[in-house]
């Protein structure tokens, strides 16, 4: 198609997803990376996770056909995902390093549900969720440290 080499571009973040070892922990350094130096407030970052989010479903969806089911080169997933994990934190570095490390664990583990939504929610849908909720449960660890760290 037309576009296919833009998706396939968009989905692995250019040169990023063919970094020949740990592609998906590299896409997830070029979030912390661009929270660092972007420095987006929540409503921004909002914003730009729900955009990264649509397009990383269409992109990821047109780039699994070339590059085969959830590649690893694919990883506007994890870059997505760890923008979700530091939304409504403080955006130092001691939670910014927090966040990466949590969201890489749970990425890795996948725990319930997410490795049914991997298996179960084919294509683009599929390969962002499988990101995206680890995201949401690194920011759940961390908001739950948050408040318990306030009441001490």
């Amino acid at each position: 198609m037309k576009f296919d080499k833009l998706y396939k571009s968009i989905s692995t973040l250019g040169f990023i997803g063919y970094l020949p070892v740990a592609p998906g922990t590299w896409g997830s350094a070029a979030g912390f990376l661009a929270i660092i130096f972007l420095k987006p407030n929540d409503l921004w970052l909002l914003l730009i996770s729900i955009i990264l989010f649509i397009l990383g479903v269409m992109c990821s969806d047109s780039a699994e056909k070339s590059l085969g089911k959830d590649n690893t080169h694919i990883i506007i997933d994890e870059f997505c995902g760890y923008l979700v994990s530091v939304l409504v934190i403080p955006k130092n570095t001691e939670y910014l390093l927090a966040a990466f490390f949590l969201f890489r664990f749970f990425d890795i583990l996948k725990p319930p549900p997410i490795r049914r939504f991997e298996i179960a929610i084919p294509g683009g849908l599929g390969i962002m969720l499988d990101d995206v909720l680890p995201g949401v449960y690194a920011n759940i660890c961390l908001q739950i440290y948050i408040i318990l760290s306030k009441m001490v």
